[in-house]
């Protein structure tokens, strides 16, 4: 089954189109991606293959996360959510304490963003979330989009302390794309609980990265907007 899953992976893929991807997920040297390798193949044909392939062993999603190529790692993020989804509480404690093990493949923002809070972190509601706070802390940038954006999980559930917490946490970060991370969970904050957002945005708006609080109130009125972005 794994072997057939690679044949058709690889059958699939678009030169042309892998050259657009590697440039726009900065895989040059130095770059945020350096070396990361690319087939070009769109996300649409990639869950469809996920579907059939959701028996897939741990062992073998072990195999396709650890591979250099993008689109491998993305099937096995893709084939761990359905896992998820479908089964029952045994298979999503497996699927979590997989994710925390091999976390450190999980590195790129389109393998965070569309895994994370729908598997992982959902699995953290009405648990303890210390964990959280560790990886808000770590030296990966990854690890640290990982934090805010498992938020988002809870965020759904208007509950928003653990998105709040670690956005403070993160206001010193270096990185934009943990700024623009920070800036989108807080802007889902306002769309469920305005009052929650301005209590924030009045205690730290004068000391937030310029990104994350563009991003935070991008749907604020013009006046509203001027007001936040001058300090």
């Amino acid at each position: 089954m794994f072997y057939q899953l690679i044949q058709k992976l690889n059958s699939l893929q678009n030169p042309a189109k892998a050259k657009i991807l590697q440039g726009f997920f900065k895989t040059g040297i130095w770059e945020y991606w350096e070396g990361d390798i690319f087939l070009g193949i769109q996300v649409s044909p990639l869950k469809t293959l996920a579907r059939e392939y959701i028996d897939l062993s741990f062992a073998d999603l072990e195999k396709l996360l650890y591979s250099e190529t993008h689109e491998y790692r993305y099937m096995a993020l893709a084939i761990l959510r359905l896992k998820y989804e479908k089964w029952d509480e045994n298979i999503k404690k497996l699927v979590f304490d997989f994710t925390i093990k091999h976390k450190s493949q999980i590195n790129n923002w389109d393998l965070v963003d569309s895994f994370i809070p729908y598997t992982f972190w959902n699995y953290l509601i009405n648990r303890d979330t210390y964990i959280l706070y560790e990886f808000a802390k770590s030296e990966n940038l990854w690890t640290r989009r990982i934090a805010i954006i498992s938020t988002f999980a809870f965020i759904k559930q208007n509950l928003f302390e653990d998105t709040l917490k670690i956005c403070e946490i993160l206001l010193n970060d270096k990185q934009d794309l943990i700024h623009k991370a920070t800036g989108w969970m807080l802007r889902e904050v306002w769309k469920r609980d305005k009052d929650t957002l301005l209590l924030f945005l009045n205690k730290f708006h004068k000391i937030m990265p310029r990104t994350a609080l563009r991003y935070s109130i991008e749907k604020f009125s013009k006046e509203d907007r001027i007001f936040y972005m001058s300090k």
